[in-house]
């Protein structure tokens, strides 16, 4: 009885999880548009995340290509540790890094700070002034997401590249050129479409998810509290999910531009 009930709840708020998205689909494109606040959200997401996205991406990406020179020297081909760490970084390690990383600080953030205003009955405000709080609160934290999380991917890929070249040439004695030449050979379009797509997709989970569990919090201090971390665990756990399936169903069909 208890796993049935649970299922139950799950099925709801996956219902409600869905007509939410449809609301804030619906205002996406709607006026007014808060310009202001979206600017201040790209700050404070994109740039605020900035630290936290480059510290990951250089130690992750330092620690796979020690990994990685150990085992390809064992076969006489730790030259090609740039191309193994464009496939690792840019398809996977980078867009996933990155969004579990904002995901990690920023859904936390929106979930908190949305709940709390419910908690002290601020939406109720809003909406008593005639202002929608989807449109003034949600809508301008999913575009500030949308556009800052594909760029601090592209940073961390970066980063996480760069990580590599340090360990090539400091420690598995690598040429850099030989390093940069085969990195170079693998940017090809298939793994940009593949490394960019992903952030995206990221995004609008991450901005679905943590503004829905701000505005269904209950129960005061303690439900903000709660509220926040299923946000964070639910984008986390859906953003591993997503990015599966992606790699599952899409690249496949991308062969030929790998």
């Amino acid at each position: 009885m208890r796993f049935l009930e649970k299922f139950k709840r799950f099925a709801w708020d996956m219902q409600e999880l869905a007509k939410y998205s449809v609301r804030l689909g619906m205002r996406l494109f709607g006026r007014p548009f808060y310009v202001a606040e979206t600017l201040d959200q790209m700050y404070f997401l994109g740039v605020g995340s900035l630290f936290l996205v480059v510290l990951t991406g250089m130690f992750a990406g330092q620690g796979m290509a020690l990994q990685f020179s150990i085992e390809l020297a064992d076969f006489g081909s730790k030259n090609y540790l740039g191309r193994v760490m464009v496939i690792a970084i840019v398809r996977e390690l980078g867009p996933v890094l990155a969004g579990l990383m904002v995901a990690a600080r920023v859904a936390a953030g929106i979930t908190a700070e949305i709940g709390s205003m419910k908690s002290s009955e601020q939406l109720d405000a809003l909406t008593a002034f005639g202002v929608d709080p989807i449109r003034k609160l949600a809508v301008p934290r999913f575009w500030a997401i949308l556009f800052m999380l594909p760029i601090l991917t592209v940073i961390c890929d970066f980063v996480g590249i760069y990580g590599g070249y340090i360990i090539a040439v400091y420690i598995a004695n690598i040429s850099g050129t030989a390093y940069w030449t085969n990195v170079v050979a693998k940017l090809n379009l298939g793994n940009f479409i593949i490394g960019l797509s992903k952030p995206f997709l990221f995004a609008i989970i991450i901005s679905i998810i943590s503004t829905y569990m701000g505005f269904s919090t209950k129960g005061g201090t303690r439900g903000v509290g709660r509220s926040t971390t299923v946000s964070v665990v639910a984008c986390s756990i859906t953003i591993l999910f997503v990015n599966f399936l992606f790699t599952r169903l899409i690249v496949p069909h991308l062969k030929g531009l790998l």
